[in-house]
């Protein structure tokens, strides 16, 4: 990857407010602040413009990411042309772990949706520091499995709930707050929201219409919301029901 960082910061990027962040994800939870820099001593921040690309599928996977800020989209292009979203990263979660553990290539392309800042973690070092340390083996097995339960949810999302609950549900991810109002931005265009949560755009566009009665008006791509609570019931009433989850 070709963009690089500038700027009074740390050595290779990272900075102190960097740090609560990077101990947050399972990969890194219950290490020191200590043991995390030096387990990050190889990494470094970049800087990435929006809609650049960061590695393509069938690339050798030599880094995995950690979103400091923005987002960024994993996709395939399917043989047709079209592009199809697999997931949407935002900042503070962190991708291509999976492809790095195997030692094999990227499944998906990622590109960038925002201005975005990367931690660029090289595979090899990252490996040779963890081969023989067992408890941070299990946190990347947490992770992993982690990523995989998003997966089987979205894939129950698309089955079991109506277009609204799933409308409700994405925006509700995009959301920090737990409960009360909150203002939110889209980081998609509608278009490629749609194609994301399997539905047509003018059924998006319905469904962001019956919400206004649950206090969500879209303005563009900005998006207020009266109580996220609300919206959070909103998206699990019918799956739950269905499944047979309390």
């Amino acid at each position: 990857m070709g963009y690089g960082s500038k700027g009074g910061r740390r050595p290779h990027g990272i900075e102190d407010s960097d740090v609560p962040l990077l101990l947050e994800l399972p990969l890194f939870s219950g290490l020191t602040r200590e043991e995390l820099l030096a387990l990050l001593s190889d990494a470094r921040v970049a800087v990435a413009p929006a809609a650049s690309l960061l590695f393509l599928q069938g690339d050798p996977a030599r880094h995995f990411y950690v979103v400091l800020k923005g987002w960024v989209k994993l996709f395939r292009t399917t043989a047709e042309g079209d592009e199809a979203i697999i997931a949407v990263i935002p900042q503070g979660q962190s991708f291509a772990e999976a492809a790095v553990f195997e030692e094999g290539s990227y499944p998906v392309s990622a590109a960038m949706i925002d201005d975005s800042r990367l931690l660029c973690i090289p595979a090899e070092p990252f490996l040779e520091k963890v081969i023989n340390d067992r408890h941070m083996v299990m946190k990347m097995m947490a992770s992993m499995s982690r990523r995989l339960r998003q997966l089987v949810n979205q894939v129950e999302d698309l089955s079991l709930k109506s277009s609204v609950e799933r409308v409700a549900g994405y925006l509700a991810g995009l959301c920090a707050e737990a409960t009360g109002a909150a203002i939110v931005r889209l980081p998609l265009d509608k278009a490629v929201i749609a194609k994301h949560l399997g539905m047509q755009p003018e059924t998006l566009s319905r469904s962001f219409a019956r919400l206004r009665s649950q206090g969500v008006v879209a303005e563009g791509n900005t998006v207020r919301i009266s109580d996220v609570a609300d919206l959070r019931r909103l998206s699990r009433q019918e799956g739950d029901s269905r499944s047979g989850v309390a």
